[in-house]
């Protein structure tokens, strides 16, 4: 089965930077299942994965506009330390160049730490590969049919996907 709108796609992959420097890996984990057509992954990782099948290995190299788009410098904001949260113990201190995670209006959202104060962090809400261009390593494991239920709530069930 060929990897279309309204199918359940399962893939492995390793993401690598411009220089071809390993970012994060799906291997050793579950493969990442998303539904196809509901736009639950990257624009152009999508476009790159339409028409695949189970079996098919291929690398895909996303410029910032296909990927986690252009960096903004006015996502930079200032935000009560107390609002931080991901430290790695109760003792860690935020420092410059920390993933944190801020609660938003539109759900969690992953921030950098741009520099610490006392009570207010600077925080860059830009993703943290904005404007970088990136490389998939790509492995599809399996495609089915998407079941009338994720269909409806726009995202993938079960393993590597969204869990109720």
């Amino acid at each position: 089965m060929k990897i279309t709108d309204k199918t359940v796609a399962q893939f492995h992959y390793v993401l690598k930077d411009e220089a071809g420097v390993e970012i994060e890996s799906s291997h050793g984990g579950d493969p990442l299942a998303y539904l196809h057509g509901a736009n639950n992954t990257l624009a152009g990782l999508e476009k790159a994965l339409t028409d695949k099948e189970a079996g098919d290995k291929f690398s895909v190299t996303l410029q910032p506009e296909e990927a986690y788009g252009e960096r903004q410098e006015d996502l930079v904001e200032r935000v009560p330390a107390k609002h931080l949260q991901g430290l790695p113990s109760k003792n860690a201190k935020w420092k410059a160049g920390m993933i944190a995670v801020v609660n938003t209006e539109q759900g969690q959202r992953q921030v950098t730490v741009v520099k610490t104060g006392k009570f207010m962090i600077t925080v860059d809400i830009n993703p943290p590969l904005a404007g970088k261009v990136i490389t998939f390593d790509i492995e599809v494991v399996d495609v089915r049919a998407a079941t009338d239920e994720e269909v409806e709530h726009g995202h993938a069930h079960g393993v590597g996907g969204h869990h109720h």
